[in-house]
């Protein structure tokens, strides 16, 4: 009997470096096809792999890393925060956001980065918005905020964040106001009285997941409250591609842009980390797209700081 088997992807050898992505759950994850799309277009003998890792066996994981000869991981929901205590050191910005999303073995030692918030500056820039020192409100007060808030006060900006919970977004304005003296943070509840004063601002982050797929009808901003022109929206969310926030922003002759691009930044940061080497960037993010379809309704989580 003849049989052909064809293999698609580049091979894998014994001496192939190895890099992944843990969570739980993971098969959502757009990461391994933006990675190895990476590696294949520069012809590094690299792959890119995801393990489903249960909260409970996280430690255990994370063992196995320097034994298994990995270079390194991402990590996404629910390990970032849970793995700061288990890294040998940290990078001011893992230690001052309270997450790692992103893991460097040096030898035996694993080193905890937070590519989140250059990956949020990166894509931000990339629109042509120069955020030094700009005026932004920040919707949410959640993990997402962290990082954006924390990139936002490194580049001296006023920031206010506002979050239906109005002490939590105080605690993360009193928090990261040590960051950059130049910059200027508050926190308030997130309501129509307070979007209405919305005026002034140059630029809104929207780090909820209100509006992710499939709840696509879903907005942060309410209906009565008009939204403000000559603004910049960034919302994290990229599932779908274009939100009903977007639309919102959108209809008021406001510049919208989805999380897109930041997921495909920090991904690169943590690219170059791991080989040395510039990210293709542009490669890595028609990959994403390929695996969302064009316009993220393929029924896959994404969005508000995923991977």
């Amino acid at each position: 009997m003849n049989e052909t088997t064809t293999l698609s992807g580049p091979p894998i050898y014994g001496h192939t470096q190895v890099v992944g992505v843990i969570g739980w759950p993971i098969e959502h994850s757009v990461s391994p096809p933006m990675h190895n799309a990476a590696f294949q277009a520069l012809g590094l003998d690299w792959c890119y792999v995801p393990f489903a890792v249960r909260p409970e066996e996280l430690k255990e994981a994370i063992a196995g890393i320097t034994a298994l000869g990995l270079r390194g991981i991402n990590a996404t929901v629910p390990h970032k925060q849970a793995l700061l205590p288990l890294m040998d050191e940290l990078t001011t910005a893992a230690r001052t956001i309270g997450a790692v999303n992103t893991v460097l073995v040096q030898g035996k030692r694993l080193i905890g980065h937070n590519t989140d918030a250059q990956g949020f500056l990166r894509a931000l820039r990339e629109t042509g918005f120069d955020p030094e020192g700009c005026k932004a409100i920040v919707l949410g007060a959640g993990g997402a905020a962290r990082a954006i808030v924390y990139a936002l006060a490194s580049v001296g900006s006023q920031v206010t964040i506002l979050n239906r919970t109005p002490e939590r977004a105080k605690q993360l304005a009193a928090e990261f106001s040590q960051v950059n003296p130049k910059a200027s943070l508050q926190g308030g509840p997130l309501t129509p009285g307070a979007l209405a004063q919305a005026r002034g601002a140059q630029l809104i982050v929207n780090t909820t997941p209100v509006g992710m797929w499939p709840n696509t009808q879903e907005s942060p901003w309410p209906r009565e409250v008009s939204f403000p022109q000559g603004v910049l929206l960034f919302d994290l969310i990229y599932n779908p591609r274009e939100t009903r926030l977007m639309r919102q922003a959108r209809g008021a002759g406001a510049r919208a842009v989805d999380g897109l691009r930041m997921l495909v930044h920090q991904g690169a940061e943590a690219f170059e980390l791991w080989t040395g080497q510039s990210p293709p960037v542009e490669v890595m993010y028609q990959a994403c797209l390929a695996v969302l379809g064009g316009n993220g309704k393929n029924g896959k989580n994404g969005g508000n700081g995923g991977r």
